[in-house]
Formats: C-alpha cells, sequence, structure tokens
C-alpha cells in the first residue's frame, strides 16, 4: 500500500457539488492499493500514521502524532499512487489491485484508523471526487508498507 499524506489545517471532498466529508486540523490521507497488498500492509500503514510524529511540540520541533495533537484524518482511495510512470508518457496501472480488493483493503484500513478513537473522514470509493485543503506547512510524507 502507498498513502501520500499532508498536514491540514482543514480538508474535505465534495462530490456532485455537494459537501461529502471534511475535517479540521489534521492529516489528509491519500491511499494507492496494489495487487500484492494485504490485510497486513493496512494494518501497519494504518498505525504508522497514526503515530507517525509530524505536528510540531512547544520547542516547534516535529514531535507529536495526530493522536497526540488530537487531530482529524481525511483517508480518500487513490489508485493512480500505484501508477508507473517509468517508461514512456503513459502510466501503466498493472500494479494496481482489482476494483474488489482495493475497495476492501482500503474499507479495512479506515477501520483500522477508526480504532484510534480519533475523527476518521473519508472519499467515497470510486467516485469522481473533488478534494479541498489548506497544507500546513507545507507539510507532506510518502509512505509505503
Amino acid at each position: 500500500m502507498k498513502a501520500l499524506i499532508q498536514r491540514v489545517k482543514r480538508a474535505s471532498v465534495t462530490i456532485g457539488g455537494n459537501i461529502y466529508s471534511q475535517i479540521g486540523h489534521g492529516i489528509l490521507v491519500f491511499v494507492g492499493v496494489e495487487k500484492d497488498d494485504e490485510k497486513i500492509n493496512a494494518e501497519k500503514l494504518a498505525d504508522k500514521i497514526i503515530k507517525l510524529r509530524i505536528f510540531e511540540d512547544e520547542n516547534e520541533k516535529m514531535n507529536l502524532s495526530v493522536s497526540d495533537v488530537k487531530g482529524e484524518i481525511l483517508a480518500v482511495s487513490q489508485f493512480t499512487l500505484c501508477g508507473d510512470c517509468k517508461k514512456g508518457t503513459r502510466p501503466s496501472f498493472d500494479n494496481s489491485a482489482s476494483l474488489d480488493k482495493a475497495e476492501n483493503l482500503y474499507e479495512y484500513f479506515v477501520d483500522r484508523l477508526k480504532l484510534s478513537n480519533l475523527n476518521i473522514q473519508t472519499g467515497k470509493f470510486r467516485a469522481n471526487m473533488d478534494v479541498e485543503l489548506i497544507n500546513d506547512g507545507p507539510v507532506t510524507f510518502w509512505l509505503e508498507k
């Protein structure tokens, strides 16, 4: 699994002109599921995101997790993270999981995030979404599990 995470002041998902979900201070997570991924990958990725110390402490050092700051998380499925752009000019999605597998592992990933007891919001799997965010920093990280 791959994740692009951004520390945000706020973020939202709009579908068909209507706000579907939104968060305040926290993390926006774009998640891509690859064909070899299993539940253990979703577990490790969710646990890493919950514990990752990317928020500043009183000394302005990245030393606090989203749990520590009681932040929120918006998780959005994005299969294009699995695209391979090494050859040619058109991405290959050969390494992307099937739709059923991707949806199941994305939902499992979200369920794992919810164990944190933080406010967890999501996008809608396979929907055409408008995602808005105010990046805090900017702070952006790429994770793979």
